[in-house]
C-alpha cells in the first residue's frame, strides 16, 4: 500500500508539468523558455542530490569517461524529447498532452529490437534481438484508440492543423525518451546508479538546451519572471520530487513484480491529475464526452498493459 500511495503522489507531482507548461503558454510564455529553464533549474538541485549521497565524484568521472554518448544520447533522451513536449503544449490543453504522451508505453515496445540482450543457450550466454512483443501490444491499443478520441474532439474544436501540432510532437518525444534513456542504460549498466546517470544525463543535455535558450533570446527575448518561477516549480515537482517518490515506490516492490506492475499503472494518474488541476488552477472547461471516453481508456489500457505480464504467468 505504501508503495502505491508513492506512486500516486508521483503521478500527481508530474502532472505539474503538463499544467505548468499550458499555464506558461496561456500568460504567453515562450515554450523555448518553458523547456530550456526546467532542465537548467534541474542541474544544480541534481548536483547537491548526488554530493549528498557521496557520489559525485564517482558520477563525473563517469561522464567523462563516456561523455560522447552522454552528449548523444543525452539529447536524444532529455532533448529531442522535452522540447516536443513543451511545443505541443501550445496547441492543446495539458490534459491532452498527458494522455497523448501515454503512447510512450507503445512506442517503447516497438523500440525492443534495437536492443540486444544476453540470452543464455547450451553454448553459453550470447546476445540477441530480441522480437517485438506483439502479445503486449494488445491492450496497448487502447491506449492508441483513447488518444485518438481526445485528437478527433480537439480537431472538432479546433483545426486539423492544429490538432496535429498538438499531437506529432508528442508522438516524437514518445519515442525519443524511452530510446535516449534505454541506450544511456545500456551503456551505464551497473557502472552508476539512477540518480548519477540522470544527473550525467542532465549535463550531457547542457549543450542542446544552452542552443535552444539562445535562439529563444534571439527570436523572443528573456522570460518574464513568471516564467522564471513556474519554471523552476516544473523543475522542483516533476524532476526531483515525483522522481524520488517513483524510484522510492518501484524500490519498495522491485522483487515483486505483481506490485510493480501495479506501480507503473499509477502513472496513468497523471492524466486526470493534469485534467483536474487545469480544470481547478486554469479555470480550464470540462471535456466533452467523447475526450473524457478516450481520457478511460487511455488509463486503462495503460493498467492492463501493466497486468497483462502478470495474467500470461498464472
Amino acid at each position: 500500500m505504501q508503495a502505491i500511495a508513492y506512486g500516486l503522489a508521483a503521478s500527481f507531482f508530474f502532472a505539474f508539468t503538463f499544467i505548468l507548461n499550458r499555464s506558461m503558454d496561456l500568460s504567453g510564455g515562450s515554450w523555448i523558455w518553458s523547456a530550456s529553464l526546467r532542465f537548467i533549474f534541474m542541474l544544480p538541485m541534481l548536483f547537491v542530490l548526488v554530493a549528498l549521497r557521496g557520489k559525485l565524484h564517482h558520477s563525473l568521472a563517469h561522464l567523462k569517461q563516456n561523455f560522447m554518448a552522454y552528449l548523444l544520447w543525452s539529447t536524444v533522451g532529455f532533448g529531442l524529447f522535452y522540447a516536443p513536449i513543451t511545443l505541443s503544449s501550445s496547441f492543446g490543453e495539458g490534459w491532452l498532452v498527458a494522455g497523448s504522451w501515454q503512447m510512450t508505453i507503445i512506442a517503447g515496445t516497438l523500440l525492443v529490437p534495437l536492443f540486444r540482450q544476453e540470452m543464455a543457450t547450451p553454448e553459453g550466454v550470447v546476445m540477441v534481438r530480441p522480437k517485438i512483443p506483439f502479445k503486449s501490444l494488445g491492450w496497448s491499443l487502447l491506449i492508441l484508440v483513447g488518444v485518438l478520441c481526445m485528437q478527433i474532439e480537439q480537431a472538432s474544436q479546433l483545426s486539423i492543423a492544429q490538432a496535429l501540432a498538438c499531437l506529432l510532437p508528442v508522438l516524437l518525444a514518445a519515442f525519443m525518451y524511452p530510446l535516449g534513456n534505454r541506450k544511456m542504460m545500456a551503456i551505464c549498466h551497473n557502472d552508476v546508479d539512477t540518480f548519477e546517470r540522470v544527473l550525467n544525463m542532465t549535463i550531457g543535455s547542457m549543450p542542446f538546451w544552452l542552443l535552444l535558450s539562445l535562439y529563444g533570446l534571439a527570436t523572443d527575448g528573456p522570460p518574464s519572471m513568471g516564467q522564471i518561477e513556474q519554471s523552476f516549480l516544473v523543475a522542483l515537482f516533476s524532476g526531483v520530487i515525483a522522481t524520488l517518490l517513483f524510484f522510492a515506490a518501484t524500490n519498495l516492490v522491485k522483487n515483486d513484480f505483481k506490485k510493480l506492475a501495479a506501480v507503473e499503472a499509477t502513472q496513468s494518474g497523471e492524466v486526470l491529475f493534469a485534467l483536474l488541476g487545469e480544470i481547478v488552477l486554469l479555470h480550464a472547461p470540462i471535456p466533452a464526452s467523447l475526450s473524457l471516453l478516450g481520457i478511460a481508456l487511455v488509463i486503462l489500457g495503460m493498467i492492463l498493459h501493466c497486468a497483462a505480464p502478470l495474467l500470461r504467468r498464472r
